[in-house]
This record gives structure tokens, C-alpha cells and sequence, in this order.
């Protein structure tokens, strides 16, 4: 019960990155790198995850010091779509004992 308690936790917190890019004027349709980022207790279970990531193309992941891992996916962030990416994140972290620190990306403004 305590993982469904993060995974509530998570989508509220993403919900609060969505109000503030829509307070930037966000067309959340429009497609843009968003970057999630994984903390590993060490190198070695850094480079696991990222290996993961990148061998079934989850997105691009690169080590962005010993023991962080900064994944980078083309995507728009409609809720739905941002939720359920960022719960994979979540449930990945789970299962590799890593720490899920959330998502970004800039605000697209219609051009």
C-alpha cells in the first residue's frame, strides 16, 4: 500500500508542474524534451538503470554524475500522458531502489 501512496503523491506533484508551464502559457500538445531524473544510492546501480532505459528505449538516458540518472523523452505533456510516464518512472525506481526526483521540461508556446 505504501508504493500506491507514492504513486498518489507523484501524480499530484506532476499535476503542480502542469498548473505552473499552463501559467506559462503551455500548449501541452506541442512536442519537447521532458527530462525525468533518477537518484541511485551509487554509480554502479546509476549505470544499471540508465543500461535499462537505453536498451529497451524508454527514452535517452545518460548519467549526469556518478549516481544520477537524467532520462530525456520527446513527448507532449497532455495530464494524462505526463501522469503515466512519470508513474513509470515511479514503478522503475521501485523496482531498481532508486529514488524517482520528478520531471521537467520548458514551456512551449504556440509559434
Amino acid at each position: 500500500m505504501e508504493f500506491v501512496a507514492t504513486l498518489m503523491e507523484t501524480a499530484a506533484a506532476d499535476t503542480d508542474v502542469l498548473r505552473s508551464l499552463d501559467r506559462n502559457g503551455d500548449h501541452f500538445s506541442m512536442f519537447r524534451d521532458v527530462d525525468f531524473l533518477l537518484v541511485a544510492p551509487d554509480a554502479e546501480r546509476a549505470v544499471l538503470v540508465a543500461s535499462f532505459v537505453n536498451d529497451h528505449s524508454y527514452g535517452k538516458a545518460v548519467l549526469q554524475d556518478p549516481a544520477s540518472v537524467l532520462v530525456t523523452i520527446n513527448m507532449p505533456v497532455e495530464q494524462p500522458i505526463a501522469l503515466c510516464v512519470s508513474g513509470f518512472f515511479s514503478c522503475l525506481a521501485q523496482l531498481f531502489g532508486v529514488e524517482y526526483d520528478g520531471w521537467g521540461c520548458v514551456a512551449q508556446a504556440q509559434a
